[in-house]
């Protein structure tokens, strides 16, 4: 008799849990046989083929609708997106900003035009003395909503910086 493996998947379609029958073998009671109650009973049967699919690449494998398919990550948000971008050290940033045709000046006159008060004072500093920068900081999209920029021109920019 071939051994029966079972898998227990979440709502996302990602594995859980795995069983086999040798390892909880059917209950016999009186002649007729009933599946383990170790194994779930929401638990799917798999052959040897998926359950090496899971274990080897959990992450490629889903179960919808009755059966194992591929799985390709939906693409990240922009948002998803921005958190991963790579800091910019102060130089790439700035000469960023030179090739974009936006000077030093005007971020620091950005800066200046700010209402006084301590996001002002925090903003010159970490323009000053900052040595790197990331995507994701108020600073950036402060001043780059103050420059007309969109989050888009921003991520362009900042893209294209990460090689200087």
């Amino acid at each position: 008799m071939t051994m029966k493996i079972y898998a227990l998947f979440d709502v996302a379609g990602r594995a859980s849990g795995f069983w086999t029958d040798d390892l909880y073998p059917p209950i016999d009671l009186d002649g007729e046989v009933f599946p383990n109650p170790a194994i779930p009973a929401v638990a799917a049967e798999i052959s040897p083929e998926n359950h090496r699919r899971l274990i080897e690449y959990p992450d490629a494998w889903r179960w919808q609708n009755g059966a194992l398919t591929a799985f390709e990550p939906p693409p990240p948000t922009p948002e998803e997106a921005r958190a991963v971008m790579p800091p910019l050290t102060a130089r790439q940033l700035r000469l960023g900003l030179l090739n974009a045709g936006i000077s030093p000046s005007q971020v620091t006159a950005t800066i200046d035009g700010m209402a006084a008060g301590p996001d002002k004072d925090k903003a010159q500093v970490e323009w000053e003395y900052a040595t790197i920068f990331n995507r994701t900081h108020p600073l950036v999209g402060t001043v780059g909503a103050a420059l007309a920029l969109s989050e888009q021109q921003i991520d362009e920019m900042w893209t294209a910086a990460i090689v200087l």
